[in-house]
Parts: structure tokens; sequence; C-alpha cells
């Protein structure tokens, strides 16, 4: 069980949605939030506190009266619970309220600790809030998107239970849970904020890490179907590159290999002086191979450190205060500012789908040179076991890879830059980053898509080639759990179900 204290990392994130760890709050985490709640109940007695005793974003000029702050909180909560388009996947938006649990549990929000109890037992019953993509410019944080998970906790709206979608009251009933107290400024603190954008970033990262290993396994086998040169990805080689992730990918794929019957040796072969290589005027096999095989660990390099950077951000983001105001309770203290502003979320998810974006397109770039004859000279047009002519093999596959790729290539765009003011022009400089996160999601998905059909085709290359016994034992317990799933075939099949067989296999499997 994880016990919430206020410091969460991406491991923590992984064994709670991948893994259904339960959570449980400590017990100064309550005391905490408690303070922090009394601090700001006493402090805005005679002040002026926006969102407390005020309106909202050009409202926020209109006094409040006494008796009429718990209905101004109900009123932004259903007012903004607007969006549209599709629901954000359930594992998405539960990430996100463990986000939005853990910057509550600091105690610079002011909440009632009701927030806190109710929200740990959400997580824990799987009871989900309906959240929709549409909707969130990302400054004043996720309101949209984060009033739709208020809407629950005041017992409103829909939720997902035991994988339906039900209205909130009747679920609450079912397992006798009671809206949260709203008694000061529970709804602003629970919208304002950037938890949706980052819970969905750190479900970005997890599978992006997934991805990454999928492609080194792949980048590691073709080099072996080619019978490539090691030297490219020898330690000497890439120790004189100061970029750790281009040495830890060479490293990586050095252990992949490492008792491969087909990785050759140069000083074997064209250093050799008994080779009768003088004698040669044109090498029938290549010196050294195409980029897309050699420069591995140069193009998986910025993909890894691109990665660690973004986790990196993310993490500081989940354990930080990310609304407004900020409650000090040392300080005796209410600061207003900008905290809730996601540019630091945006420009990571920008980055993290630009590099899964070119993942994808070596992806597609190593697939079109084992399908094209003419580039590997060692299989058939289209890795076809078949009847050349009559069979088509992997060539129908090829035309949905190219298309997902470029579809990828143009969702790399960035969305950082894409800022449109709106809220009477109150939030005249926005982040975008929760359509940042869940365009990053999409490019994620569309590379798994592109990394199935390029295993599909590894595996009927090894078949074609006869050389499963000389691969090294990473590629070969690859090739035998994707054989599991696409059997050997001559004769044209129905592709799409194997392609999402196997997308769905490497997507859900820790390679």
């Amino acid at each position: 069980m994880l016990t919430i204290k206020g410091e969460l990392g991406v491991r923590d994130f992984y064994e709670v949605i991948f893994k259904d760890e339960s959570i449980k709050v400590d017990s100064q985490v309550i005391d905490r939030v408690q303070r922090s709640f009394d601090f700001l109940k006493e402090f805005s007695e005679n002040k002026v506190i926006y969102g407390v005793n005020t309106g909202f974003g050009p409202m926020a000029q209109y006094k409040i009266k006494d008796s009429q702050r718990i209905e101004l909180q109900y009123n932004l909560i259903r007012s903004h619970s607007s969006g549209t388009g599709n629901p954000i996947p359930a594992m998405y938006v539960k990430s996100a309220m463990l986000a939005r649990l853990n910057t509550l549990s600091l105690g610079n929000s002011g909440v009632h600790t009701s927030v806190i109890k109710l929200m740990t037992s959400l997580i824990n019953k799987d009871i989900i809030p309906l959240i929709y993509e549409h909707g969130g410019v990302g400054a004043s944080g996720d309101l949209v998107q984060l009033a739709h998970l208020a809407l629950v906790l005041i017992g409103e709206g829909e939720v997902f239970y035991k994988g339906k979608l039900q209205p909130t009251k009747g679920v609450f009933e079912l397992e006798n849970l009671k809206p949260i107290s709203v008694e000061l400024r529970e709804g602003l603190a629970l919208m304002n904020g950037t938890s949706v954008m980052t819970g969905i970033g750190v479900v970005n990262t997890i599978y992006t890490r997934r991805l990454l290993n999928w492609m080194i396994s792949c980048s590691s086998a073709i080099n072996e179907i080619v019978e490539a040169y090691d030297d490219h990805l020898s330690f000497d080689l890439n120790q004189t590159k100061k970029h750790i992730g281009q040495r830890k990918i060479a490293e990586s794929m050095r252990k992949h290999l490492g008792d491969s019957k087909l990785i050759r040796k140069r000083e074997h072969h064209l250093y050799n002086p008994n080779n009768g290589n003088n004698e040669v005027s044109v090498f029938e096999e290549k010196v050294q191979e195409y980029y897309s095989l050699r420069c591995v660990p140069q193009i998986l390099g910025p993909v890894l450190d691109t990665l660690n950077n973004v986790e990196k951000i993310l993490i500081e983001e989940v354990n930080s205060a990310n609304d407004n105001p900020i409650v000090d309770v040392e300080k005796k203290h209410v600061y207003h500012g900008g905290n809730f502003h996601g540019d630091y979320v945006s420009l990571e998810m920008d980055k993290l789908k630009i590099v899964v974006a070119k993942m994808s397109m070596l992806a597609e770039r190593q697939l079109n040179y084992l399908l094209n004859s003419k580039l590997n000279d060692i299989l058939p047009p289209f890795v076809n076991l078949g009847t050349l002519g009559l069979n088509f093999g992997m060539q129908g596959v090829q035309f949905t890879a190219t298309s997902t790729t470029a579809e990828n290539q143009m969702l790399s765009n960035p969305m950082y830059v894409h800022s449109i003011p709106n809220n009477n022009d109150n939030q005249d400089i926005v982040s975008m980053g929760t359509n940042a996160a869940l365009i990053t999601k999409k490019v994620i998905e569309n590379a798994f898509e592109v990394v199935a059909i390029e295993l599909i085709t590894i595996v009927q290359a090894i078949e074609y080639l006869e050389v499963k016994d000389k691969v090294s034992s990473k590629t070969r317990k690859t090739f035998d759990e994707i054989r599991k799933i696409v059997p050997a075939f001559k004769d044209d099949v129905v592709m799409y179900p194997f392609v999402n067989k196997v997308k769905e296999y490497i997507i859900n499997s820790e390679n």
C-alpha cells in the first residue's frame, strides 16, 4: 500500500495506475491539511481573498457576501463542468486524481479534509469521474477537466464504476460515500491546477519508456538479421560522444546482442588482411550499414535524455502546489499568483511527442529497409514467404505504418506556442497543456502501431533466413512471443487482427 505524504515518483504512479496498488494518506498529511483550512478560514474573515470572498477571473472585482460563499463554490463547479469530445480513458483520469490528491496534501490549498479522504476512497474503489478531452486551456490550469472531478466530489455528475458509466449519486449510495464538505474554497482549490495534464503526462512517460525499450529490441534484432558489424555499438566509439543517452542506448544494445551468433566484428572481416580484401575493387557486402541501423544510439540517445528530463519536470509539478492563491501557514500569509499555469507541462509534452514521433520514423525506416529487397539484398520483396507476384507478404501493412508515421509527424507540431486569449482576456496567455498531453498520448499510441508492424516483419525475416537459433536470447524470446500471436504465413491473411493483437501485447508488456 502506498502512503501519501506529499512526495510521489513515477514508480508510485506506476504501482497505483498499472498495478492497482491501494493508497492511504499519512496522518500528518491530514493534520497539515486541517491546519491549512483552519488558518485560511480565520485569515479570510476580514480580508479580501480571491475565490473565497470574491468572484472568479475577470469577475474578481465583485465582492461576495458571506452568506453566498458556499453557493459561489458550487456555481463555479457546475458552470465549468462543460467538457466535450471523447471521455479521457479511466487510467489517465486515475493518474490525474492521484496527482491532484498529492498537491492538495501539501497543505497550501486550504481545503477541507473531506476532500483528501473522499479522493482517497474514489481512487481505492476505482470510481473514476467522467472527464472529457476538450475544455482545458492550461491556465488557470485544467479548469474545465478538473471541474468534472470536483462535480463528482460534490456528489453530482457521472463516474465509471465496474466498467459502466453511472450517475455519481447512485454509486455513492452503493459504496456508502458522502460528498465533500464545501465550506471555504473547495471548488476553486480542486479546479485551479495542472493535475490533469500532469497525470496524463506521467502515464505518457511510462508508455514512452516501454516503447523505447521495444525500439531498442527491434533495432538490435535488425542488426542481427543483416549480420552487421558491432563497432557502431562499441563502448569506445560511443564514449567519444559525451551524451549520456547515446552511451546508455549503445550499452543496452550491446547487452541485448551479447550472445548473438550473427553480429560480426570488423577485425575478423574487413580488417583482416588474409580475407583478400586488397584485391577487391567493388565490395559486394556493405562496408557500413544504413543510418537507421548504424546510428541508433545517436537517434535514440536524445529520446532517452529527453524522456528522463520530462519525467523530472513532471514529478516536480506533481510535488508542487499548483493552484491559486497559495496558503502559507508557517508565515501566516496568503499569496496570489499563477502556479496554475501549465507551461512547464505543456513544453515537456511537446518535447516528448517530438521524440516519440522520431521513434515512429525510425521504426518506419527500419521496416522499409526490411521490406525493400534492393536495400537489404537478403530478403524477398516485402518479406514475402509465399509466391512472388501471387502473394503480398507484408506489403499491405506498410501502407498503415507509413500513414500512421505521417500522422505522427503532423501531430508533433508544438502546442506550447498556441495560445488564444480568453476569459475576457483575463487569461491572455495560456499553456494549452492538456491539449499537449492528449496529443502526445495519441502520438504514443500511433507509434506502438508502427512498432507492432515492424515486429511482425522482423519475425517473418528471421523465419525466412532460418536464423532463430542464431539470434541473441533476447531476440529469440521476442520471436517466440510474437510467434504465439502471429503464425508464420506464406498465404495472404487478413492482417489487422494480428497487428492489433501485437500492439496490445507490446503496449501492455515490459520488454
